[in-house]
C-alpha cells in the first residue's frame, strides 16, 4: 500500500511538472501567433512573454526538486499566469484588446489544471480580479462597468470553486470506492483460503474415517499371519530342544519359509496403512500411474473385503498416467470399493461380493468402471449422492463426505465421477480423468 501511495505522488508531480512547462511554452507561442496575424513586432509584448514562459520553467524544475510544497507551487504558478495574462492584454490593447476576454477563462484554467486544491484557483480567481481592475483603470474604464465587470468575473469564479469542489468530492469517493474494492479483494481472499483450509480439514476427516474402517480389518488380517507364524516358532523351538533327532532339512525349509511369508504379510499390511494414513505433503505432482493405484486400493480393501467378496480386475495393459495425485487415485478407488462392498454387505439377503474394477483408455482420457452385485441405488438417492453429508449408511458406517470429496478432487483435475445402476442389477461408479501433462484445451 505504501508503495501504491508513493507511485501515485510521483505520478501527480510530474503531471504538474508537464502543467508548468506547457504553461510556459503556451503564452509566449500566443505572442508569436499575436505578431503573425498583426505583422507587427511588439517588443515588450514578446520580451514578457518569454520572460514569463522562462519562469514556468524555473517552476517545474523548483517543483522537481521538492524543496516548495506543491499547494505553494500551484498558487504561485496561478499568480504567474495572470500576471503575464495581464501584461499581454495591456500591451495589446487593454479593455479593447481582442485577449481582454482571456480573463473570464482564466478561473475555468485553474480549475481545470489543480483541481484537487482550492487555494490556487481562490488565489488565482482574486488576482484575476485586481488583473481586471488594473487594466480598466489604466484605460480608464469608468467604475459603473468596472463593477459590472468584476460581478460577472466573481460570478464565474464562483463557478470554477463550485467545480473544483464537486471534482474533489467525486476523487474522495471513487478513493473510498477503490479502498471499499480493495478490502472485499482481501476478504474474499481470506475467505477462499479459510475455505480452502476447511476442504483439506474435511479431506483428513475422512481419510482417517477410511483409516477406521480399515483398522477394524487389521487386526483380523495380521493375526491370521501372526498364528502360523507363532505355530512354526512354537515348532522350531521344539526342534531345538529334541536336537538329538535328526532334522527334516526340507521340512525346516518349508516352516522357514512359511513364517517368512507371514512376516512379510503382516509388513505389507502395515506399510500399506501406514502410507495411506500419513497426510499429503501438498507437493504431490498431479501425476498417478492408474494400474499401480488400482492395485493399492484393491489391497487396501482386501483388509475389510477378506472372505465376504473379491474384486476382479480387467485393465488395459497400456494406461497412461492420468492428471491426478498418486494418493488421491488411491483414496477415491478405495472409497470406491469399499463402498460397493457396504452396499453388497448391507444387500438382503445378504451375498458374496463381486465387484469388477474395468480401466480402458477413451478420447477424453481414461475410463474407469467399479461395479458391484449389490441391490444398486433408489433413483431418489441417486441425485443426492454426491451431496456432503449426506448417506445411506446405518449410523457409525459414515460421514456422508466421503463421495463427495471423491467428485472434488476428479472434478478440481478437470475429469468427471458419477453413478448409475447397471442394467443387470448392481451399482456402477464411473470415473473419468484426463491424461497427464495434456492440457484441458488439447483434450477438447
Amino acid at each position: 500500500m505504501m508503495g501504491n501511495a508513493t507511485d501515485d505522488a510521483e505520478a501527480l508531480l510530474r503531471a504538474d511538472r508537464k502543467n508548468y512547462l506547457v504553461c510556459g511554452a503556451f503564452l509566449p507561442a500566443v505572442a508569436l501567433v499575436h505578431c503573425l496575424v498583426t505583422w507587427t513586432l511588439p517588443v515588450g509584448l514578446v520580451v514578457s512573454q518569454l520572460a514569463v514562459g522562462a519562469l514556468f520553467g524555473l517552476m517545474a524544475w523548483a517543483l522537481g526538486s521538492g524543496r516548495i510544497p506543491t499547494r505553494i507551487m500551484d498558487s504561485a504558478a496561478a499568480v504567474l499566469a495572470i500576471l503575464g495574462a495581464t501584461v499581454f492584454v495591456i500591451l495589446s490593447g487593454g479593455p479593447d484588446s481582442p485577449y481582454f476576454h482571456v480573463f473570464a477563462a482564466l478561473p475555468f484554467l485553474l480549475a481545470m489544471f489543480t483541481p484537487a486544491t482550492l487555494l490556487p484557483t481562490l488565489v488565482g480567481g482574486a488576482v484575476t480580479l485586481a488583473a481586471v481592475v488594473v487594466v480598466d483603470v489604466l484605460a480608464g474604464v469608468p467604475a459603473r462597468t468596472i463593477v459590472s465587470q468584476l460581478l460577472g468575473f466573481s460570478m464565474l469564479l464562483g463557478l470554477a470553486l463550485f467545480g473544483t469542489r464537486t471534482y474533489r468530492r467525486m476523487a474522495e469517493a471513487q478513493r473510498l470506492a477503490h479502498q471499499s474494492r480493495l478490502l472485499a479483494l482481501e476478504q474474499l481472499a481470506e475467505s477462499e483460503r479459510r475455505r480452502g483450509d476447511a476442504a483439506r480439514e474435511r479431506a483428513e476427516v475422512e481419510r482417517l474415517v477410511m483409516v477406521g474402517q480399515l483398522a477394524a480389518g487389521v487386526a483380523h488380517e495380521v493375526n491370521n499371519p501372526l498364528a502360523y507364524v507363532k505355530a512354526n516358532l512354537s515348532f522350531l523351538e521344539r526342534e531345538v530342544e529334541e536336537a538329538h533327532r535328526p532334522l527334516d532339512r526340507d521340512e525346516l525349509r518349508g516352516v522357514l519359509a512359511e513364517t517368512q511369508q507371514g512376516v512379510l504379510r503382516i509388513q505389507q499390511i502395515v506399510t500399506d496403512l501406514k502410507d495411506f494414513s500419513r497426510a499429503g505433503s501438498g507437493g504431490d505432482e498431479a501425476r498417478a500411474v492408474l494400474e499401480e493405484a488400482v492395485l493399492e486400493a484393491r489391497r487396501l480393501a482386501s483388509v475389510r473385503l477378506r472372505e465376504r467378496g473379491e474384486v476382479s480386475l480387467a485393465l488395459d495393459p497400456e494406461l497412461p498416467a492420468v492428471r491426478l495425485e498418486q494418493r488421491r487415485v488411491v483414496q477415491v478407488l478405495l472409497n470406491l470399493l469399499l463402498n460397493a462392498a457396504d452396499a453388497v454387505e448391507l444387500a438382503d439377503p445378504a451375498c458374496q461380493a463381486h465387484i469388477t474394477v474395468r480401466a480402458w483408455r477413451v478420447e477424453e482420457g481414461v475410463r474407469v468402471e467399479v461395479d458391484d452385485n449389490g441391490p444398486g441405488i433408489p433413483k431418489e438417492v441417486l441425485p443426492r449422492l454426491f451431496e456432503p453429508f449426506f448417506t445411506t449408511k446405518p449410523p457409525g458406517r459414515g460421514t456422508g463426505l466421503g463421495l463427495a470429496l471423491c467428485r472434488e478432487y476428479v472434478s478440481r483435475a478437470g475429469g468427471s465421477l458419477h453413478a448409475e445402476n447397471r442394467p443387470g442389477g448392481g451399482a456402477r461408479f464411473v470415473l473419468r480423468l484426463p491424461v497427464a501433462g495434456v492440457s484441458a484445451a488439447a483434450m477438447a
